[in-house]
């Protein structure tokens, strides 16, 4: 799976036992969480931050911030990761329990750098913030009571860009009220298109299957056992850009409640239009890159006949009691359809040495869209891939994904019954690993239908007896058209023929030049 977290220590903390989300869809509104002013905290917490030649200033800022955090102090501390910066990181004065790592520059090193900070850090609850950032005072305790009541819930805060120029951190340590009341009245910005998609889904509690568009990796919160489960960020992002969208496409995928927070509320000390033309140029590569690693239209669009890392679909047939034929038809069907997105399973049912797996093996093996026999589980083979299909080597349907797709529409399951009971599905893969995680069906999770068989089309195999037999037919009606239309070809040359020796002899010999023709 993506991601590089490796081999871990993972700290186990049994203060409390958060359970993990079993509510419908995203819609956290349902989760019985401690408000605020009832909240308290038992869980301790390790702020990650990772920095790369931060303006001690900034830096001093930043831990000032949490200084005044309301947590109780023995329950947090702070890891921060330097990225190699020459000179290394002078670590500021603070009171704050910090621990310093420090990690080769090896490029743009964020998401290598989270992960070294999860390594070190000696806590359940990990709350990821940037090196540039001002959090208010209730920010820890924002995050954490999700990560109390919840255990894979990925909670994503809320920024400002502000200019912070004038402030020392002193007065940041020192200030009466809020930072909002600090920092008022100087211009700001707010990252674009996070307002804008909270409300088109409703704070993400909708039916909508992207929340994690929001995800903003300076200001989140997940424990740690659940991005163990993820296997940290993905370090193969070594530019600016969408490593954190990536994450939180796999924490969705992998069932996570997706929790907006608009409590844990941060500034950030600097501009959105800073280095503006920069992250345009480095966004375009990274969309391209993140195509391949989130399966979903906003990233892909519409491009026929692409293969991507982590595809869209994955169809596991059950060739049990099927022949070879009759497996290797289905396979290419689902492979002739219009859905190109796709990997298919085959899971034959026959001993590994037979000659049927033999024929198998030699059909698909060198189809980079096809695992023959795979020795592990859908979901641990390609957990990020968002929707699974089953079915049995018996349904040969046209276009049968995009069928099956547009039958599912926003439910979370939909499944179908053939005329002998076998059954086809199309599930979303969240939906299966949070009932893996739960113990409930995924149906539990939200809308389950059922598919229409009859709209699927046919169910016949293209190479039964009878569809053999009827081919037979129609290639030995090709060759008889054939010779037909030969000899009716060879037939109309003939009368063409005869058609211009029968003129010439009407016409008689060619006459000299200003003679009369000479008629018998």
């Amino acid at each position: 799976m993506p991601g590089n977290l490796g081999e871990a220590n993972f700290v186990s903390e049994p203060t409390v036992s958060p359970a993990p989300a079993s509510v419908p869809y995203n819609d956290w509104r349902k989760v019985p969480v401690a408000p605020l002013a009832t909240f308290a905290p038992s869980l301790p917490v390790s702020v990650v931050i990772p920095s790369y030649r931060t303006p001690p200033e900034t830096l001093a800022r930043t831990l000032a911030g949490l200084e005044s955090q309301t947590y109780p102090r023995h329950l947090f501390e702070v890891v921060i990761v330097d990225d190699g910066t020459e000179p290394p990181l002078a670590l500021p004065s603070t009171s704050l329990d910090v621990k310093v790592v420090r990690q080769e520059r090896r490029g743009f090193g964020r998401s290598r750098a989270r992960n070294a900070g999860i390594r070190a850090a000696a806590h359940g609850i990990l709350l990821f913030l940037d090196s540039d950032m001002l959090v208010e005072a209730n920010w820890i305790e924002a995050h954490a009571r999700w990560h109390h009541a919840v255990a894979d819930t990925l909670t994503v805060g809320f920024r400002v860009h502000v200019a912070a120029s004038g402030i020392d951190s002193e007065t940041i340590r020192r200030r009466a009220g809020s930072l909002a009341e600090l920092l008022a009245g100087r211009p700001v910005d707010h990252t674009p298109g996070i307002d804008e998609h909270l409300a088109e889904t409703n704070d993400l509690a909708s039916r909508a299957d992207d929340p994690f568009r929001v995800v903003i990796g300076a200001n989140c919160g997940i424990g740690k056992d659940f991005c163990q489960r993820l296997g940290g960020m993905d370090e193969s992002f070594v530019r600016w850009g969408l490593e954190d969208v990536e994450f939180g496409y796999r924490a969705y995928v992998h069932g996570g409640l997706l929790v907006p927070v608009r409590e844990a509320s941060a500034w950030h000390q600097g501009r959105w239009n800073e280095h503006r033309d920069a992250k345009r140029r480095s966004a375009r590569i990274q969309t391209a890159k993140a195509a391949h690693l989130i399966a979903h239209w906003r990233y892909r669009g519409d491009q026929p006949g692409r293969l991507f890392r982590v595809p869209q679909f994955v169809v596991s047939v059950d060739g049990q009691g099927r022949s070879t034929d009759q497996i290797v038809d289905a396979v290419a069907t689902i492979l002739a359809g219009c859905v190109d997105d796709l990997v298919v399973r085959v899971e034959p049912g026959v001993h590994e040495q037979s000659e049927e797996m033999a024929r198998l093996r030699e059909e698909f093996g060198p189809d980079p869209r096809v695992r023959v026999a795979p020795t592990c589980s859908f979901l641990e083979q390609f957990p990020s891939s968002p929707f699974h299909i089953t079915l049995p080597a018996r349904v040969y349907a046209k276009n049968l994904v995009r069928r099956l797709r547009a039958q599912l529409g926003d439910a979370v399951v939909a499944v179908g019954t053939l005329a002998d009971g076998a059954t086809v599905s199309i599930t979303r893969t969240w939906a299966l690993h949070r009932a893996r995680r739960t113990g409930k069906s995924p149906a539990a999770f939200g809308e389950a239908r059922t598919i229409s068989i009859k709209a699927l089309g046919s169910s016949r195999s293209r190479r039964g007896p009878a569809m053999r037999l009827l081919a037979g037919f129609r290639r030995i009606r090709s060759i008889q058209a054939a010779s037909i239309l030969r000899r009716a070809t060879a037939a109309a040359r003939a009368g063409k023929q005869a058609v211009k020796q029968m003129t010439r002899q009407l016409r008689g010999p060619a006459t000299s030049r200003g003679g009369a023709p000479n008629v018998d």
